[in-house]
């Protein structure tokens, strides 16, 4: 394919032209960015002056549509927004009312704004909202925690929350289906001493649900652990025929990791083991297995030796 071969005036000429042409281009998308336009986008809806002899909940979803005049340049950066800029709605109105207008309000949300961007109008412009009677409710707070230990040590008793209970307030139908409020994820990395700590209740996720108090104090209690073994007799359980069972042997040796400050407290009065006669009279089975059916939980069941136990049955 032949080429075009341009003198050195040529080539400075269609130099300056391809440079005019983009400066061309930049000046026109510069002052186009420039003028006002009206673009939408999604705001998430924050509540307060919530009403406090009331319990409310919204007829609709806590995000709205926002025409919003600002200049090229904002509209084309809204695009790019990961999340939407929230806007805090007055509900002072629904002291006599079931109803807020955005109309109403648009002053004091554009003030959240600043004055770069102007709501000239909000999707939909009327929120409704459902009231019951508020009530109050008392339920435990159970402790989210991903804790790590330096080897040979754990938790060594139970894990004490001050206080251990939340009070929250709402619509009784929605206090209804909770049971249990959670705490923020704990996250504590090689843990060898006992910890004392606060950590945040988890945020309400509903704007007419109160809850008090927002965090919690939490007491680990960390131990060293080491190995022991005691000898646990065994229990026979469903014996419904009254056999007379001997078993060979009538103890098990139980092997578990407990705390240093629990070793001589823990015996084999804390452990309980049992066989089942229905093995052998449902199943079939010619040995009894060993089931641990009480065990303290801040110890860790290393082995029962033997787990299968022999047995003679004389009917």
């Amino acid at each position: 394919m032949p080429f075009i071969k341009l003198t050195k005036i040529e080539r400075k000429r269609f130099v300056l032209l391809i440079t005019c042409l983009l400066c061309a281009i930049a000046a026109w998308l510069f002052m186009a960015l420039n003028n006002k336009y009206v673009y939408t986008a999604k705001t998430e809806l924050i509540y307060k002056d919530e009403p406090q002899k009331k319990a409310f909940k919204p007829l609709q979803p806590d995000i709205v549509d926002l025409q919003v005049e600002g200049t090229g340049w904002q509209l084309l950066f809204s695009r790019l927004r990961i999340k939407p800029q929230s806007i805090t709605v007055s509900l002072e109105k629904l002291t006599n009312r079931n109803f807020i207008l955005f109309s109403e309000q648009l002053p004091q949300i554009n003030k959240q704004l600043g004055s770069a961007q102007k709501i000239i109008s909000i999707k939909p412009d009327t929120l409704y909202f459902d009231f019951s009677k508020r009530t109050n409710k008392r339920v435990p707070i159970k402790l989210v925690s991903n804790l790590s230990f330096v080897k040979q040590y754990g938790i060594s008793n139970q894990i004490h929350l001050t206080p251990a209970y939340v009070n929250i307030s709402g619509p009784q139908e929605e206090l209804a289906k909770i049971s249990m409020w959670y705490t923020d994820t704990l996250k504590l990395d090689d843990l060898q001493k006992p910890t004392n700590t606060r950590i945040a209740i988890k945020q309400n996720n509903s704007n007419n649900i109160s809850i008090y108090p927002s965090s919690v104090g939490v007491k680990i209690p960390v131990d060293e652990f080491t190995e022991k073994t005691v000898e646990v007799p065994l229990n026979i359980i469903n014996n419904k025929d009254f056999y007379d069972i001997k078993l060979y042997p009538k103890k098990v040796a139980v092997t578990f990791m407990v705390a240093l400050s629990s070793y001589q407290e823990v015996d084999e009065d804390f452990i309980e083991a049992t066989v089942d006669v229905n093995e052998w009279k449902q199943l079939g089975h010619h040995k009894f297995s060993v089931k641990i059916t009480r065990f303290p939980n801040y110890c860790k069941l290393l082995s029962v030796t033997p787990n299968k136990i022999n047995f003679i049955i004389e009917k």
